[in-house]
């Protein structure tokens, strides 16, 4: 059904390509551009003062190894913290209701795995990227080449997604053109990572971790105050709004379930108006959980650091971060279902991503109009804050990979002095950030949601295996680095391309066919349709119309892998592809490596020292 491909499987991001707007929401554009101002100001401050530190290839990738714990935490959730989380889940949970606070859960979760796994190992044996983990005991030229591929593609996935975001808010909410938002955002990100590196990124991060967790207490504190601070009072409100109870039932009798009144209410609370499959649920639960753990930019964090115990320290603080976000998301969420209601969020845009800030305004405007402006101005201003902050880190994670793993040690075999090093990251960031430009621009009329599942799909499938593998297993090795990364590549995408995340015509046929048949019997049944019913007839049967007999962009009529996320089948897949392909081509060198790497990972011994700055 049509409400299932507006939101995402893993990452319900910024999916604003899918908006279909009834009404319109604006922020006041001189308050809002000021707030714009201040902050490109203060993040180009801080990029002019990391350049003049920006000098060897230690200090572009890795910020030379000088940020501490604390920093590093506040910029991991600053890295994590996407317009997705900010936007999308809130908007999921004022339109689903429980189901979109599972969401916040999962990517809670997520670093668990991340501080028990991979944070002090990775810390402990690579150097700034994903192939310098994988190529110590493999052999580097080819194993740097596929994890090249591998990180730009899911780099270029996420990257693209938050661009075509970046564009449609800010036409959406400040008028600029989607074209001249593009290039804007696209100019600031290539500025932080060509002229300031990871120093410039790091401190980006945490300026818009600060921003984020501000507006997000701010507006919460409101929400709290309006039910009089009683949690149990907040939750009666829920259950007894009849905007809810009506929306609920909406939803439940395109599935042929007829509901209403307190009960319908209560059902808002419950499981299931949205992850209906509990299969699919376990799926999305191993896709956020191990795929967190393989995303490129995250790993890249953990060689910022001095010392092992300061990336588990990083990683503590990032998650008592992005708990108490989370939580504060899912009073956001619950608190844009009382107060703007699901019909007022669903006018301005079907996929919920503006609840928040319809909310933010509404609050705002009930102590003075002016403040509702404020308010909003300051979240669209959190919101632009928040995409540069996670596209730098994409783009660097991204130029990394080419400029150190294919150019430095590729092409020269690591024959290269810092400055041409550091020179040829700087021009990789470049042609990065213009790429991501251009496929933002070209991507404008594009439905981009199922992109974030593809990253995520292709960071659990394929690159969490073959580290985990490569850190814990004596017999890996080159054929089972890229075995696994092909195949679960591979894999992955191919799952996601034929799932529900794709659009099918069919499927919103099917659904409106369900609403008719509903109607028709009430009809039989002698009643007479009131004007909400009879509208939702009409639109049922003009959904039928246009969309009976549509195919997705491969043709097909109906999804042929059933679950809106591959990881349950793909991710074993990649673990079994990587350990044949290890078995099938045993590597004496490789084995007898494992020790060395065993202490690395372990101990930090070989480990460069962390440059004071």
């Amino acid at each position: 059904m049509k409400r299932l491909q507006l939101f995402l499987t893993t990452a319900f991001l910024l999916a604003l390509p899918n908006l279909a707007l009834a009404a319109e929401i604006k922020a006041n554009k001189t308050i809002t551009i000021s707030m714009f101002l201040v902050i490109i100001g203060i993040t180009l401050a801080v990029v002019v003062n990391a350049a003049r530190k920006t000098k060897t290839a230690a200090d572009f990738y890795a910020a030379g190894g000088g940020i501490t714990g604390t920093q590093n935490g506040w910029a991991i959730a600053g890295d994590y913290m996407s317009a997705a989380s900010f936007l999308g889940i809130s908007g999921m949970i004022s339109l689903y209701g429980y189901d979109g606070f599972m969401y916040s859960v999962g990517w809670l979760v997520a670093y668990i795995t991340v501080l028990l796994v991979v944070a002090e190992p990775c810390r402990n044996a690579g150097k700034y990227t994903l192939g310098d983990i994988l190529s110590f005991r493999t052999q580097p030229k080819p194993v740097r080449a596929v994890c090249a591929l591998s990180v730009v593609a899911v780099s270029t996935f996420y990257l693209t997604a938050q661009m075509v975001g970046a564009g449609k808010l800010m036409a959406l909410l400040v008028g600029f053109s989607y074209t001249f938002s593009i290039v804007g955002v696209g100019i600031l990100m290539v500025g932080y990572v060509v002229f300031g590196g990871m120093t410039a990124t790091t401190w980006v991060q945490i300026i818009k971790a600060g921003l984020l967790m501000s507006g997000a207490f701010l507006i919460s504190i409101l929400v709290g105050y309006k039910a009089g601070f009683n949690p149990i009072g907040f939750f009666s409100d829920i259950v007894n709004n009849p905007n809810i109870q009506d929306h609920v039932s909406k939803m439940l009798l395109k599935d042929g379930i007829q509901i209403s009144g307190e009960a319908a209410g209560q059902r808002f609370l419950e499981p299931g108006l949205f992850l209906k499959n509990p299969l699919d649920q376990i799926s999305l639960g191993m896709a956020l959980v191990l795929g967190t753990a393989g995303m490129p930019h995250i790993l890249m964090r953990f060689f910022t650091v001095p010392t092992a115990q300061a990336a588990r320290k990083s990683v503590i603080i990032a998650m008592w971060i992005i708990g108490g976000f989370y939580v504060l998301t899912t009073l956001l969420g619950f608190g844009a279902a009382i107060h703007v209601t699901p019909q007022g969020v669903t006018a301005v845009d079907k996929g919920g991503n503006m609840a928040t800030l319809i909310l933010a305004q509404q609050l705002g405007a009930d102590i003075a109009p002016i403040v509702g402006d404020i308010f909003l101005a300051f979240l669209c201003s959190v919101a632009f804050a928040t995409i540069l902050a996670v596209v730098s880190g994409l783009v660097l994670a991204a130029s990394a990979a080419i400029a150190h793993d294919i150019y430095v040690n590729v092409i020269k075999d690591g024959h290269a002095d810092q400055h041409e090093q550091v020179m040829a990251a700087r021009i990789t960031s470049l042609v990065v950030g213009a790429m991501g430009i251009v496929i933002g621009i070209a991507a404008e009329k594009q439905n981009v949601a199922h992109l974030v599942a593809l990253a995520f799909a292709v960071a659990s499938s394929g690159n969490l295996p073959v580290v985990v593998l490569s850190l814990f297993w004596r017999r890996m090795n080159t054929a089972g680095v890229i075995c696994g990364l092909v195949v679960g590549t591979v894999v992955s995408i191919g799952l996601v391309m034929v799932s529900p995340n794709m659009t099918y015509p069919q499927n919103i046929a099917n659904g409106a066919k369900k609403t008719i048949e509903a109607m028709e019997k009430k009809i039989a049944a002698g009643e007479t349709l009131n004007e909400k019913d009879a509208k939702a007839l009409d639109q049922a049967k003009k959904d039928f119309a246009a969309n009976d007999g549509g195919t997705s962009i491969l043709g097909l009529k109906a999804p042929i892998f059933p679950l809106k996320n591959p990881g349950i089948l793909s991710i074993p897949i990649g673990f079994m592809a990587a350990i044949l392909g290890a078995l099938a081509f045993r590597e004496k060198r490789a084995e007898e490596m494992f020790d060395e790497i065993y202490v690395r990972q372990n101990t930090g011994i070989g480990m460069a020292k962390a440059i004071d700055h």
